[in-house]
């Protein structure tokens, strides 16, 4: 069983940055590939970003190119989101999430993945 825990929200003006954090235990983690999803109020759960199991693939939604990104620690077990230049429609509840890998294409819909976080609240004050 995989156990995901976020880190890193909080409230930051617009413009801003932050760097959330995923720490992930349970298992080893040189299969596992992860992702960040963001759920604002009243709308559904969506994709941000991916990356694979050894951090040499990545993948992004349009809204998060060129201002977020992905990457993994040394210890495969951890995974980051630097957002920069944010801005008030980035504002929602990220969560960190998890699947055993397949060698496919990084997936970006929700229940495709196995393992979920409890998120981590971003607001950005305009």
């Amino acid at each position: 069983q995989v156990q995901l825990v976020e880190s890193g929200g909080g409230l930051v003006q617009t413009g801003g940055s932050l760097r959330l954090a995923c720490a992930a235990s349970g298992r080893t983690f040189n299969d596992i590939n992860m992702g960040w999803f963001r759920q604002a109020a009243v709308k559904e759960r969506e994709f941000v970003a991916a990356i694979d199991w050894n951090g040499g693939r990545t993948s992004y939604a349009d809204s998060a190119k060129g201002r977020f990104t992905i990457s993994r620690g040394n210890a495969k077990n951890t995974v980051y989101l630097q957002m920069n230049n944010l801005k008030p429609e980035d504002t929602a509840l990220y969560y960190c999430a998890a699947y055993i890998t397949d060698g496919m294409v990084l997936r970006s819909i929700p229940f495709e993945y196995e393992y979920w976080g409890q998120g981590t609240q971003v607001t950005v004050s305009s």
